[in-house]
């Protein structure tokens, strides 16, 4: 589970297994989150991240949407070539 990104509190991740379409998933003290950012950032889940919290991730997914989007471009080709 690579850890692409942490701040305030906030752990942004995938898993090397993980599946299209390109998402990110968010995890803290309070909970996890789920994050469609391949053609647009849209939430498929939250099991107990506060909603400041989240608007914090919305707001760094935005911001680093095409660094997240590069990484598991990354990691997915290592894995199938």
């Amino acid at each position: 589970m690579p850890t692409i990104f942490v701040a305030f509190g906030l752990y942004f991740h995938f898993f090397t297994r993980d599946h299209e379409p390109i998402h990110v998933h968010v995890r803290n003290a309070d909970g996890k989150a789920k994050y469609e950012i391949e053609d647009e950032i849209k939430m498929i889940y939250n099991t107990g991240i506060k909603s400041k919290d989240l608007k914090i991730a919305e707001s760094i997914i935005e911001e680093n949407r095409d660094a997240f989007i590069e990484e598991w471009k990354k990691v997915f080709d290592k894995n199938n070539g």
